[in-house]
């Protein structure tokens, strides 16, 4: 589907091909949704943008969607990742583009900013803060931390496993993962259950909604997610966090660099993701930071639950980074 007021072209990278939806005129900004989402998670930020007076480039990154799905877990680092957004933005004739991230695709954004510091005019992370690298690899990091107890990323490193359970009933896996309760919202036997060895898989431990769908996820909006991973699966986006310790282990040389472009933090009080990637390591890292923005209300998937919020934020930052006015 492509997003509204755009027109959809396909960008190649290596053999590997790119749905990417563009439209309007004026600065370039690349949008990179996070996991398992596509393009068209920005749906409610893209139209507000060209409005605005912005060029805007979405992928359905690679390994979803109407994108390639090379089978190699190899081809899911992080050097083809950040090498697919500039391949959008070279494909467009741009020198630099602001970028912004949603969970995975934030972790993209921060690194492309560090990766290729003069190709980024400033970068926003949703989600997912700036991690700056630690001394051991993240996989064996976070055996250390959940121990006996069960970890959705730790779980998700076994080829086969995570994506037979997610991609054997995707209707059940996207209305549970979007649609669910918060963890603030959960029973506290439903929480102990994300974390206890028993009790099966990723999405057996998530409770289904209770009552109709939230108000920000239409019905016609789960169904074309639940289309998408039918046709596609899910081992793309989950090669994506079996590389995660092979992506340590070639960013050595970026063990102290920072992040020189403006930054922006934006992420839902309720979203998870904070009890175990906090802001603050990061901030150290980034020497023109704007401000982190949380909206109260919002859990993890607060570009889609609070788009008003979320394109205040964007346009506010934007508009600062290159002086103009709102």
């Amino acid at each position: 589907m492509t997003l509204e007021g755009t027109e959809t072209r396909t960008v190649e990278r290596h053999g590997v091909r790119l749905a990417v939806d563009v439209g309007g005129e004026g600065p370039l900004v690349v949008l990179a949704h996070g996991f398992p989402e596509l393009a068209y998670s920005w749906r409610r930020q893209v139209p507000v943008l060209i409005e605005a007076g912005f060029r805007v480039a979405v992928p359905d990154q690679r390994g979803y969607g109407r994108s390639d799905r090379p089978e190699a877990i190899a081809d899911y680092g992080i050097e083809a990742l950040t090498g697919d957004l500039l391949a959008v933005v070279d494909d467009l004739g741009e020198e630099r583009a602001l970028v912004v991230g949603h969970d995975w695709g934030s972790i993209v954004a921060w690194q492309l900013a560090l990766m290729a510091p003069e190709r980024v005019r400033a970068v926003v992370g949703m989600s997912v803060p700036f991690l700056p690298r630690g001394p051991v690899a993240p996989i064996a990091v976070m055996r250390q931390l959940f121990g006996d107890g069960f970890f959705y990323i730790i779980y998700f490193q076994e080829p086969g496993v995570a994506d037979a359970e997610l991609g054997g009933d995707p209707a059940r896996t996207m209305r549970r993962l979007l649609a669910g309760p918060k963890p603030s919202e959960m029973a506290p036997e439903d929480v102990g259950t994300l974390v206890a060895m028993s009790g099966g898989g990723f999405i057996d431990r998530l409770p289904e909604p209770k009552g109709p769908l939230p108000a920000w996820l239409g019905q016609e909006d789960l169904d074309f997610y639940v289309a998408e991973f039918t046709r596609t699966g899910f081992t793309g986006g989950l090669n994506w966090y079996r590389n995660l310790d092979a992506n340590w282990e070639h960013s050595a040389h970026l063990a102290d660099a920072h992040v020189r472009c403006p930054s922006l933090f934006i992420t839902g009080a309720d979203d998870p993701v904070a009890g175990f990637a906090p802001v603050e390591p990061g901030l150290a890292f980034l020497d023109e930071h704007r401000g982190n923005v949380s909206i109260e209300g919002a859990g993890h998937w607060v570009q889609q639950e609070r788009p008003d919020e979320v394109n205040a934020a964007l346009l506010g930052f934007f508009n600062d980074v290159l002086d103009r006015k709102a």
